[in-house]
């Protein structure tokens, strides 16, 4: 066991490179997610939810791992400030979880253009729901399937409505003035 702690120690992290421009847009995502989520509190916790902040998550298509690592930190900043009432760590690090999943996913499939952007979105949608709502659920005392399908309708309107909005937006405004991702 030693010798694998100490293999562990001594291993170096490979390719862990980020410019300043991916560790700014880590922080602008993951601020803009946290305020507005708390800004939003009515809106954004217990079983009926429309995070409008989760129509962020579609951007992780666009700009990659820097949305991936700033929405779940904005999210695990957000449900540890909850003013609404705390559902404690299972709400923290599961929410944390479920997005960080489903950005990364959506990223993963919609990365090579090959697939359209929207499939990335559904899959988000369903991961939040099925997460979140599973998690919710227990936590609340409600059955399961009103617990992913009260999810999913928020989570329908705010990343597959407003995020597609916010992606072909986005999109198309790189395009114009040629940054590069």
């Amino acid at each position: 066991m030693g010798h694998l702690v100490r293999s562990a120690i001594q291993t170096p992290v490979r390719d862990v490179k980020m410019n300043s421009r991916e560790i700014a847009l880590i922080c602008i995502f993951a601020a803009l997610y946290a305020i507005g989520v708390v800004f939003l509190a009515p809106f954004s916790f217990l079983p009926i939810q429309v995070r409008i902040a989760d129509a962020l998550l579609p951007l992780s298509i666009v700009f990659g791992m820097p949305v991936v690592i700033g929405l779940s930190l904005g999210t695990f900043i957000a449900n540890t400030l909850n003013p609404v009432g705390n559902l404690g760590p299972i709400d923290i690090f599961g929410g944390t979880v479920a997005n960080f999943i489903a950005t990364f996913v959506a990223w993963k499939i919609c990365r090579s253009n090959k697939v359209p952007f929207i499939v990335g979105i559904g899959c988000q949608i369903v991961i939040v729901s099925v997460i979140v709502g599973t998690y919710l659920s227990y936590l609340l005392g409600s059955t399961i399937i009103a617990g992913i399908g009260y999810l999913f309708i928020g989570t329908f309107l705010a990343v597959g409505i407003l995020g597609s909005l916010l992606v072909v937006i986005i999109k198309n405004r790189i395009e114009a003035i040629g940054i590069e991702n």
